[in-house]
């Protein structure tokens, strides 16, 4: 299927269901029941201060989101929940984009004692533990061009059976129709060097994005220690960019490999302590080799990121409360690994208020320990009225060494303000 016709599928599935969740108390497929909507409207600028390290680039963007859910649920407790996205950007029309976040049906019973839940559509799905990068989180695609730090994900398709009960929980996935990763466009900032172009996308699988994915994961709790194994098999939702021509233009083309990953998440809570560990062991994924050209080859490897946060409660004898965090991420490849995590240092000062306005400010520091490559963020999240809120970030790339995979957006410094309405 061609790029045009799956964006085409996408439109016209969002559309149906759109028209569904308007039908008030008539429901759909039997489901009968009021539905209840709320969601997100939000305004958003960017500030770059320092010029463009590529042809092209803006100095400053804005554009507005929105994001609906609604929610419906018979008397047998059987629901329908549909949330779709939508971005327009003035800057950069590839992160103009829209998504179905969710879109599924649930359903669930008791077995013996244990309880049974059936999840059909698309869902999203958030595994891990660690702040600085989730590392085991598999099942949904990365929406890129939402923001750098890779933690905004898009809708999958999927069955999610889960099994639950005083032993822990058993999920089992089948998953198909696999997302491509955004990307910035030509004018967009945070963008690799060359631009990537997705009309060259391609698969290991002959079943290209249609390859049934499988994945499980059991998690469980012993005492003051939370425990998650999962597994993952199927196609990769990391691509290797490999440098090729559009016409007479050098760009990226994503390739997606078939890969398999075994993933550890667990968490020891012990007072103010949280002590954290994130960790995969994956094969059928590239390295990269960096001559006088991007080389790639297949190597399994296995990369962790450990940590912990500690909280002084009610600071200056007040309400608020400080978290201090510390986390250490390295990839068995090293230099050669295909994410900017390879062997770093975050360190990050959380402080909450408590207030009647949820103040939170964010501070954080992340660096190589290899080259001195160094990222700094500044948060504050405020909530101004019982609808309105305000967001505002700073990303600062310091130093970034030419070695570094991120040297490409070392120019990419920017001020960000989200005013959102929530209903």
């Amino acid at each position: 299927m061609t790029r045009a016709r799956i964006r085409g599928s996408l439109a016209a599935a969002l559309g149906m269901l759109l028209s569904v969740t308007s039908t008030g108390t008539h429901g759909f497929g039997g489901i009968a029941g009021e539905i209840e909507v709320s969601g997100r409207l939000s305004m958003e600028t960017r500030i770059y201060p320092q010029s463009a390290a590529h042809p092209g680039q803006r100095s400053h963007s804005s554009g507005v989101a929105a994001e609906l859910s609604a929610y419906m649920e018979d008397d047998e407790g059987r629901s329908l929940t549909v949330t779709p996205f939508f971005r327009y950007d003035a800057g950069d029309r590839e992160r103009t984009h829209a998504d179905l976040r969710e879109a599924y049906f649930l359903v669930y019973g008791d077995i013996g004692d244990d309880e049974w839940e059936l999840r059909l559509g698309v869902d999203r799905v958030f595994w891990g533990v660690v702040e600085s990068r989730h590392l085991v989180d598999i099942v949904n695609q990365t929406d890129l061009v939402e923001h750098p730090d890779e933690k905004t994900k898009m809708g999958q398709p999927m069955v999610h059976v889960t099994w639950a009960g005083d032993w822990g929980a058993l999920e089992l996935f089948g998953l198909t129709w696999h997302r491509e990763r955004t990307y910035p466009g030509r004018h967009g900032r945070q963008r690799s060097a060359f631009v990537v172009d997705h009309d060259l996308t391609s698969y290991e699988s002959s079943a290209e994005e249609w390859h049934l994915d499988l994945a499980g994961r059991y998690s469980g709790s012993f005492g003051p220690l939370d425990v998650g194994l999962s597994v993952f098999d199927g196609t990769s939702r990391d691509p290797t960019l490999l440098p090729a021509l559009s016409g007479t233009e050098l760009v990226l083309a994503p390739h997606y490999e078939q890969i398999r990953q075994f993933g550890l998440d667990m968490q020891l809570t012990t007072g103010p302590w949280l002590l954290k560990l994130e960790a995969i062991h994956r094969s059928g994924a590239q390295n990269r080799r960096l001559l006088e050209h991007f080389v790639y080859e297949e190597k399994d490897y296995a990369a962790f990121v450990a940590g912990g946060e500690y909280t002084f409660y009610g600071v200056w004898d007040s309400e608020a409360d400080l978290s201090l965090l510390a986390e250490w991420a390295r990839d068995s490849r090293g230099r050669w690994a295909t994410n900017a995590f390879d062997n770093d240092l975050f360190l990050a000062a959380r402080l909450g208020l408590n207030d009647e306005q949820s103040t939170e400010f964010v501070l954080s520091v992340l660096e190589s320990l290899d080259n001195g490559s160094r990222v700094l963020t500044a948060e504050l999240k405020r909530r101004l009225s019982e609808n309105w809120s305000l967001h505002a970030e700073s990303i600062v790339y310091l130093g970034i060494d030419q070695s570094d995979l991120i040297y490409p957006v070392r120019r990419d410094s920017f001020l960000g303000l989200n005013l959102d309405y929530n209903f």
